[in-house]
């Protein structure tokens, strides 16, 4: 039988840290940004975790 494959698009999306949460990019930070205050856009530059739910579907995606 062959290997697996990872799910690719999220591979490029999600990182799994050490301690098994699931690392993510903020959303609205690509285009329509000049409505946006710098305070908002400052914060969108953070990365943010997947709640448990989400992080196992993920992780099934990424076999790990």
């Amino acid at each position: 039988m062959p290997k697996m494959k990872s799910h690719r698009g999220s591979a490029k999306r999600f990182k799994v840290k050490k301690s098994g949460v699931v690392k993510r990019k903020q959303a609205f930070k690509s285009h329509i940004l000049n409505k946006k205050s710098p305070k908002r856009k400052r914060d969108l530059r953070k990365a943010s975790y997947l709640v448990p739910s989400n992080a196992k579907v993920v992780k099934k995606m990424l076999l790990k």
